[in-house]
């Protein structure tokens, strides 16, 4: 059984009025802040060659993308933590707010590094829209019906997911990227005036209840300096080895302070006993290794299609549009199986081998694949992939119990940012690093492309544009591979996880 000592079996399933009634009272207020949280990754990741043409600091591109999400790691065990004991409702709000005020901020950003702070603010309201979110369901929809709720929120992942790339793409194309940062505002102003339509719950304060500020310093020096560790990693030197081991070396120490120190307070920010369970730390994995495999990719297929292929920032969008909807797709298709069957880590036992397949075909064989079959094979696996997410999520808040929903919801959320920010950062410091022990002229001419497109390689003679294009290719493609073996992982979590069916 999957489900925690605290948490009731249910006797029966829904009735469709039930469904619907409980739809229409409490999902708008969840949906809209699901869109903003799900489609602002995919929105921007089409406009990321745009930004470093007109910022510069390509080696920094990944940070871009790792701001956000290094912010939301950062923010959702706040969220669960906090909401936990006071309600989640005022939590919204505060998300909300700080999503529109970055939105703003980054509008104006004049260079990568108020964009990067701008994207940091960002994540720290988005961190919470998805906690909460799925915090919220977890609140009303007995355990064996959140499978079709969890394909509802996922219903709104397709949205959020077909309008990102498209939009962000004709955006930047004619009317500057800048432009991408303003367009979510009016939806989030809505999604502020739906939540106040939630209902205030008491949260579980105790009367000795203090916040643990030590452990968030704690915490934060853990996952910057490896964060830092990754993005000097991409310029590899015998110079920048010292200070690189000297990052992950401190990030260690941290973690153990941080680990002994949560073990010692009475109201911890971390739930690290929710992740000595052995059903929650391998979902979490398995959540993690999606995260870092699906970010990397939506970050980096719009690199490698303008590089590599010459295509502008809206054909781009088109070829992540599969990549984006097969996920939702999958994910609604599993919702469906749980509740019918009660199934959950059977269905990614079966789905996830297949989608290993598929990747490593894509990435062995990703400079011969036309833009038609790319999109086919990154449609294919993301439709089997998206077991992933739906089962990790009900199976960790039914093994935490009732009591603990804001922390295994976060907990979810967490590991899929850890997932994504390691992740991009991974996979930006294999491609250049790649590139700097091939050639590092190839490396320098490869930021010249970033900055000024492929036209750049114009300059060059064809026999040494042809051999700086396959080696380009080359290093895009072991970045491929990184992300395959993240869905290794991932199946090898669900094979051994100890939890099969509700």
């Amino acid at each position: 059984m999957a489900s925690g000592p605290n948490t009731p079996a249910p006797t029966r399933f829904f009735s469709q009025r039930e469904r619907r009634d409980l739809f229409l009272r409490i999902f708008p207020s969840i949906m809209i802040p699901m869109y903003l949280a799900i489609g602002d990754q995919t929105l921007l990741a089409t406009a990321l060659p745009a930004i470093v043409g007109s910022l510069g600091e390509a080696e920094r591109i990944s940070w871009i993308m790792a701001a956000y999400l290094v912010a939301n790691t950062i923010a959702a065990p706040i969220y669960g933590y906090i909401g936990d004991v006071f309600g989640r409702k005022p939590l919204m709000f505060i998300a909300l707010g700080l999503y529109v005020g970055a939105g703003v901020f980054c509008y104006f950003a004049p260079n990568v590094w108020f964009l990067i702070i701008g994207r940091l603010i960002q994540g720290l309201g988005g961190g919470g829209l998805m906690a909460l979110s799925q915090a919220l369901v977890g609140e009303v929809v007995p355990v064996r019906e959140r499978g079709n709720f969890q394909g509802y929120l996922a219903s709104i992942g397709v949205v959020a997911t077909t309008v990102g790339p498209i939009l962000g793409g004709y955006v930047t194309q004619h009317f500057g990227w800048r432009y991408v940062f303003l367009i979510n505002i009016p939806v989030a102003i809505l999604a502020i005036g739906l939540t106040f339509r939630l209902k205030t719950k008491p949260g579980n304060k105790e009367a000795d209840w203090h916040f643990d500020f030590l452990g968030l310093i704690l915490f934060i020096l853990f996952v910057l300096p490896v964060m830092f560790a990754l993005e000097q990693a991409q310029r590899i030197s015998m110079e920048r080895l010292p200070p690189i081991l000297g990052l992950f070396a401190l990030s260690a120490f941290f973690f153990i302070v941080l680990v002994r120190h949560e073990n010692k307070v009475h109201a911890p920010l971390l739930p690290l006993a929710l992740f000595r369970q052995r059903a929650i730390w391998q979902s979490s994995l398995m959540v993690l290794c999606q995260g870092a495999m699906l970010t990397s990719l939506v970050t980096f297929i719009p690199l490698y299609m303008r590089v590599v292929r010459g295509a502008d920032a809206a054909n781009t969008g088109w070829l992540i549009l599969p990549l984006t909807i097969g996920l939702s797709i999958g994910s609604i298709l599993t919702g469906r199986v749980m509740s019918r069957t009660g199934l959950t880590m059977i269905i990614p036992s079966f789905t996830l081998f297949p989608a290993v397949l598929l990747l490593i075909f894509f990435s062995l064989t990703t400079s011969e694949l036309s833009p038609t079959m790319m999109a086919w094979v990154l449609g294919c696996t993301a439709i089997l992939l998206g077991s992933v997410m739906n089962v990790a999520q009900v199976t960790v808040q039914s093994t935490a119990g009732p009591q603990k929903l804001g922390a295994a919801a976060s907990s979810t959320q967490f590991a899929r940012s850890v997932g994504a920010a390691f992740g991009t950062a991974l996979f930006s410091t294999v491609l250049f690093g790649i590139l700097s022990v091939q050639n590092p002229d190839d490396a320098q001419m490869f930021n010249q492309i970033l900055d000024h497109g492929p036209d750049a390689l114009n300059a060059l003679a064809p026999l040494a544009r042809e051999r700086l294009n396959a080696e380009i290719a080359l290093a895009f493609q072991s970045g491929f591979l990184v992300s395959a073996c993240f869905v290794i992982i991932s199946m090898i979590c669900a094979w051994t996880h100890p939890h099969r069916k509700l």
